[in-house]
């Protein structure tokens, strides 16, 4: 089982100047039963030491602190040994009791990062688990390591792993609320995989990517409160249901506003004017209303520049909730948009029939009856569509 010393070590690393790692050799440990003279740093790699090459004839070292990985930390001094036949490079002084440089830490790898000047953190990570975590986050193999890490190979999906146990541990809830989440989902899949001009450029992709990260998100948070709960077992099937119960109408209630949340953001980016969740009559509540509800309540606003739209994850059964919404549209298009993929025929002539108009994410368009396909709107049609009649 991988601890959290991986995960710890890879955002050291993320988050510092330089990173180099290498497994500890037989001599580093002391396991020849040789003089320890430290752990030691090829010159490739001596910018995690000094700012400057040591010169041959001389001796050259600097102290520094190390933070290692249950938090105690010790003086420690780096070493140029320049003089006589030397020439290396060492990490050495940890103190009485260091536990690291024991013979059973003999091939662990041994991280080692930068902070500041003055300041380093340290981590030997001494399992399988742990080790092929942290190597697969920078796409090292073992015969890669002995070297300063480059931290532009790092896997989008371990940047996804580690900001999402971040978001994990910052809570000082259970579970935050469903627009929390949602923008913590936004927030990681951005910075993990970029290209926020999705949002404009392909807001089809985006919202698709925007959502599996919330689900993501939300199993792990799920795995996080429940885990130990569901490893140990229940003591009756009223328990299980209990908590079964628990786990499904969170999902249930999470799921029906996701969909909006991300639907906002990507309006928010393109700088669409909306109303969410406004009231049009009696209970009536459309999730959109462009421009806004005041534009819908003002009589003297053409209904020609009206535009709503409901947002369902899915619509099977559901999509008949979108007829009644807007009064001031009787006889226009409503639109719908949702992540469901393909309904039937038969399904679609009776929207068509009602005048609503299906708006799906590009890539799940295929999986709708093809004679009928070219109905169907992708959320960057819609997009561009309010944006055109906004404009006017």
């Amino acid at each position: 089982m991988t601890t959290e010393y991986s995960n710890q070590a890879i955002q050291a690393v993320l988050n510092g100047q330089r990173g180099f790692c290498k497994f500890l050799s037989a001599n580093d440990t002391g396991a020849t039963g040789g003089h320890q003279a430290g752990i030691y740093i090829p010159k490739s790699s001596i910018e995690i030491l000094f700012s400057e090459p040591g010169q041959k004839g001389e001796n050259k070292d600097k102290w520094v602190k190390v933070k290692w990985q249950d938090d105690f930390v010790t003086d420690t001094r780096f070493i140029y040994y320049g003089k006589g036949t030397r020439n290396e490079y060492r990490i050495t002084n940890f103190g009485r009791d260091f536990p690291f440089l024991t013979t059973e830490y003999t091939g662990a790898l041994f991280v080692f990062v930068k902070a500041d000047e003055e300041n380093y953190l340290g981590y030997v990570l001494n399992s399988d688990d742990d080790i092929e975590t942290f190597l697969n986050a920078f796409g090292l193999s073992p015969t890669e390591t002995n070297c300063l890490i480059d931290t532009g190979k790092i896997q989008p999906e371990t940047h996804e792993q580690i900001a999402i146990q971040e978001f994990i541990c910052s809570l000082d809830v259970d579970f935050p609320a469903s627009e929390i989440m949602s923008a913590a989902a936004r927030d990681i899949q951005n910075r993990a995989c970029d290209h926020i001009e999705y949002i404009q450029t392909n807001p089809d992709r985006k919202i698709i990517e925007w959502t599996n990260m919330e689900y993501a998100l939300f199993r792990a948070l799920e795995y996080a409160r429940y885990g130990d709960i569901i490893t140990k077992g229940f003591t009756s099937v009223d328990e299980f249901v209990k908590v079964a119960n628990m786990v499904l109408n969170r999902r249930k209630s999470r799921a029906g506003k996701s969909l909006e949340h991300h639907l906002a953001a990507i309006f928010d980016g393109n700088e669409l004017e909306y109303s969410a969740q406004a009231v049009t009559e009696g209970n009536k509540k459309p999730d959109f209303i462009f421009p806004s509800k005041e534009a819908y309540h003002n009589s003297g606003f053409s209904v020609d520049r009206l535009i709503s739209l409901a947002a369902k994850t899915t619509c099977k059964d559901r999509w008949r909730q979108v007829l009644n919404e807007a009064d001031r549209l009787k006889g226009k298009p409503k639109y719908l948009c949702t992540l469901q993929q393909g309904i039937s025929g038969a399904q679609m002539d009776e929207m068509q029939a009602e005048n609503v108009i299906l708006v799906v994410p590009q890539p799940y368009i295929k999986t709708y009856p093809s004679a009928r396909q070219d109905r169907i709107w992708t959320l960057s049609r819609f997009v561009q569509y309010v944006k055109a009649i906004e404009e006017k």
